[in-house]
């Protein structure tokens, strides 16, 4: 059934509140933030930070609402996303990619107005990266989807990075990898639980293709990874030892899951790995965030 807004305007703009994702920008949001005040030793600018930390939302919230557009048959396959507005048919498809446009133009307005053109073009390219490219071809095409389709996933900390400085910097690619590794094991993870919603609705992801243990091998190939990849920020004086006792403590707890999950045949562990993948992620920004404006800096070994 297709509400509209002269009837029920408040049902019909939760329905529009609910094809954005709001946890999920809330994520990429706090993580372009923190690319943000990386990129300055003091107080970010009150333009860069205002507009810039509002054109990245919107236009990662117009990604999220033209992935619900794309996706609606295969959401509605699914019990984990047939509630979405655009697949139980609380909205309709073209309403929301009316909705997704319009947010859309006015992020990368905003970004090239009162931020930078570099910005701008680069979340730009995110958008498109994540809402085309992922969701029309990768998602469908290859088991290695997620790996290859979360460079659009791992770039709001350079986004962030540039609205400060109109530059892009080695510093800022860290965070990108950090986000770019974290990615696989956070997601096969709920893939594993989701496994058999997502063999019905035809999309390839690894756990269908490749099987379970297969999968579980390789969230923890990637913790492992991800583990030393997090480290690089103290290596590189990026950050400082206040950072790495929290990267190191916050990693030793993803690859307890990891192992975990190796062990462990129930579907329960999956969901506990990619909660803890969550966590695991703001957390780690945000020992980022406060070892850089620590008063007193430990010296380096």
């Amino acid at each position: 059934m297709n509400y509209s807004i002269t009837a029920n305007p408040a049902l019909q703009w939760r329905d529009y509140l609910g094809v954005c994702k709001l946890k999920v920008v809330a994520l990429i949001v706090f993580t372009a933030l923190v690319g943000m005040f990386l990129a300055v030793p003091g107080m970010v600018p009150w333009q860069s930070l205002v507009f810039g930390t509002l054109g990245i939302g919107l236009a990662a919230a117009s990604a999220a609402a033209i992935n619900h557009v794309v996706d609606q048959h295969a959401d509605a396959l699914m019990k984990r996303t047939a509630a979405r507005p655009v697949a139980s048919g609380s909205l309709t498809g073209r309403n929301c990619l009316v909705f997704a446009l319009v947010i859309g133009a006015l992020a990368m307005w905003i970004l090239v107005q009162f931020v930078n053109t570099l910005t701008a073009v680069l979340t730009f390219a995110s958008l498109i990266g994540y809402a085309v490219v992922y969701t029309l071809y990768l998602k469908r095409a290859t088991p290695q989807n997620i790996v290859i389709g979360g460079a659009a996933g791992a770039a709001p900390p350079v986004l962030g990075w540039t609205a400060v400085t109109g530059t892009v910097d080695p510093h800022a690619l860290l965070l990108f990898l950090i986000i770019f590794v974290w990615t696989p094991p956070h997601f096969w993870a709920l893939a594993i639980h989701r496994r058999n919603e997502y063999a019905r609705a035809d999309i390839p992801m690894l756990p269908v293709t490749h099987g379970v243990s297969f999968t579980r091998l390789q969230v923890l190939l990637y913790t492992i990874l991800l583990v030393v990849v997090t480290v690089l920020p103290f290596i590189t004086h990026m950050s400082g030892l206040l950072y790495l006792v929290g990267a190191l403590a916050l990693g030793a707890g993803f690859l307890y899951h990891a192992v975990a999950l190796m062990r462990d045949d129930s579907d329960r562990q999956a969901m506990k790995t990619f909660g803890y993948s969550i966590v695991y992620l703001m957390a780690l920004f945000a020992f980022l965030l406060v070892d850089h404006y620590l008063p007193l800096r430990l010296p380096y070994f």
